[in-house]
């Protein structure tokens, strides 16, 4: 099962990823191990995810939210609270 996800970061902007593990990725990113992005702005909390069956449609998810602009990612998050 795969797992897209969008985080917080420290200057209120949003990061976008997919993981199989999200305790281990969420980690990884408030180490300063994940991804380049997250290492300047500080990864705070999870605020969204989703499951998919197979990384394929992760990543088709993955792209699509990436393309979404600021408020409609927020109208995303609101959606599942």
């Amino acid at each position: 099962m795969y797992v897209v996800y969008m985080i917080e970061c420290g200057d209120a902007s949003l990061y976008t990823g997919i993981t199989t593990d999200l305790a281990r990725r969420l980690g990884e990113h408030q180490r300063g191990q994940g991804a380049q992005y997250t290492r300047a702005k500080v990864a705070l909390r999870v605020v969204y995810t989703e499951e998919h069956p197979d990384r394929s449609h992760a990543l088709k998810r993955e792209a699509a939210i990436k393309r979404l602009p600021r408020a409609q990612k927020l109208a995303l998050i609101e959606s599942r609270k």
